[in-house]
Order: structure tokens, then C-alpha cells, then sequence
């Protein structure tokens, strides 16, 4: 029988397209990322296998940089973890690399920031090829107007008002450390990035600054709405369809690779 003594650490960096599962976090009706990820692994390894991510994204959130860590006694090569695990776990789910860590490496508690991308297709035509991997808005965006609503969110704040109601987290303070949007022909791309998110955060943000992108609230309204402390007074929720977990930031001892890059340019 394995013991905790032979058992050795193993991160993994995965990507996702979050739109056919429910989450990433395991649940009793199934068909979440995790759920699919812990089944490929335990089979590979022949041993019950449980993970820990960096952060649980929401249904149809995607991942272009999820990194996870579990322990293990099944010696595989790295490549193996990566190829094995691939052929095992559903369509819409890669494992892109594989690293031995130490002991005291933990996928969630080791981070020391995460990165989120958003992206808009601001169109009068409905998303073709990008369905599902960007939210629509067909009315013309103020990036300006947004941009200046941006700079309130940044820094350490308590931002009770951009939570979910379910959020669990026994704190709401935040640091934003960066917060950037930018514009490519018909599609716009926001990049935030923090030291932890709180449920729905991302999206409960980019909910009020379409809201002030459409002309709807001032920019100045960012700023009220954050120091309320209260979620009924800021935009809704905007789609979960164009928001991807980037990147995830660890002390460069660990040696962990850079988050992966979105495809045909998208804005880059």
C-alpha cells in the first residue's frame, strides 16, 4: 500500500473549453472539469487520484492556464502524464505540460496572482466562429469611458459590491494590480489581474463597465458602486462565455511555465 513517504508531488498546466461542462469544481450531477480530469488520472495511474486548482471557474468559463497539483506513487514519465492523461479525458480538455514540485508546492495557496481575460465582440452581426468564446454587444462600446471607470477598480479595495450572492470567501478585500482594455477592429479585450478573485467578480465587472461603455452609467459611477459595498447598485453579470482564466503567477523557484496564448491573435 502506498504511504504518504513514497508519494511524490506532481503541477500540471491545463486548458479548457469551459462551454460543455458545469464548472470546473466536482458536483454531485457530474460533468465538470474536474470531475473529467480526476477520472483521465486515476486511470492513468491506477490509484485514486484527487486535484487542486489554482481557482474554480464558473460554467462556460474557459482556462488557458489552470494549473492544478495531486499526489502520487505511480512513477509515469512526464510526457505520459501529459499524453496519457489526454487520451483518457474529455473532448475540450488538454493537459499542456507536466512538473514534478516539491512538497510544499500548492496550486492554490502557492499563487501569487491570477489573470483573467474577457472578450467582447462589439458587432451588429452575431459571433459565427467566436460562439461561445466571447460575449456579443452590438451596440457601440466607449472603450474611453471604461477605460477611465477602470482605473477606480484598481489597488486594494473591498469589493463586496462585485461578488456573487453565494460567494463563500470569509474576506472581500482584493488587490487589483492592473486592469487593461484594449481594442482590435470589431473586438475588445479586457485583462485584469489580481491577487484572488471573488465568485463572479470578473463578470460582475465587466457587467459595469459595459454598463458605461454603452452610456447607460458615468465612469464615475464605478467608484460609487464600489465604495457602497453593496451588489444590487452595480451592473449585471455579463456572460460567462467570453471570460478565460490566463494566467497564474507563482515565484519563479517553481518554475512554472507562462500561461498559454489565445488563438488567431485575438486582440495580441
Amino acid at each position: 500500500m502506498a504511504t504518504p513517504e513514497n508519494h511524490y508531488r506532481l503541477a500540471l498546466g491545463l486548458e479548457y473549453d469551459g462551454s460543455g461542462f458545469n464548472g470546473w469544481q466536482t458536483q454531485p450531477e457530474g460533468c465538470t472539469v474536474q470531475d473529467n480530469v480526476e477520472t483521465a488520472l486515476t486511470g492513468l495511474a491506477n490509484q485514486k487520484i484527487k486535484v487542486v486548482s489554482a481557482g474554480r471557474t464558473d460554467a462556460g468559463v474557459h482556462a488557458l492556464s489552470q494549473v492544478i497539483h495531486f499526489d502520487t506513487s505511480t512513477q509515469r514519465e512526464l510526457t505520459t502524464w501529459v499524453e496519457g492523461t489526454n487520451s483518457l479525458v474529455a473532448g475540450g480538455i488538454s493537459v499542456v505540460w507536466a512538473k514534478e514540485v516539491g512538497k510544499d508546492f500548492h496550486a492554490r495557496y502557492s499563487a501569487l496572482s491570477r489573470t483573467y481575460t474577457y472578450l467582447i465582440l462589439n458587432r451588429l452581426q452575431r459571433p459565427g466562429l467566436l460562439q461561445k468564446k466571447v460575449a456579443w454587444y452590438k451596440k457601440k462600446l466607449s472603450i474611453r469611458s471604461m477605460r477611465i471607470a477602470s482605473k477606480y477598480l484598481i489597488g486594494l479595495h473591498d469589493f463586496s459590491s462585485f461578488r456573487s450572492s453565494s460567494c463563500q470567501s470569509t474576506t472581500t478585500v482584493r488587490e487589483v494590480s492592473s486592469l487593461n482594455i484594449a481594442q482590435h477592429d470589431s473586438l475588445v479585450r479586457i485583462d485584469i489581474t489580481a491577487n484572488a478573485f471573488l465568485q463572479h467578480m470578473v463578470r460582475n465587472i465587466v457587467g459595469s463597465l459595459v454598463d458605461v461603455g454603452l452610456g447607460k452609467k458615468h465612469p464615475d459611477w464605478i467608484d460609487e458602486i464600489l465604495r457602497a459595498k453593496n451588489r444590487d447598485l452595480a451592473g449585471p453579470a455579463a456572460s460567462p462565455d467570453g471570460l478565460f482564466l490566463a494566467k497564474v503567477s507563482y515565484d519563479l523557484k517553481w518554475e512554472i511555465p507562462d500561461g498559454g496564448k489565445l488563438p488567431y491573435g485575438f486582440g495580441q
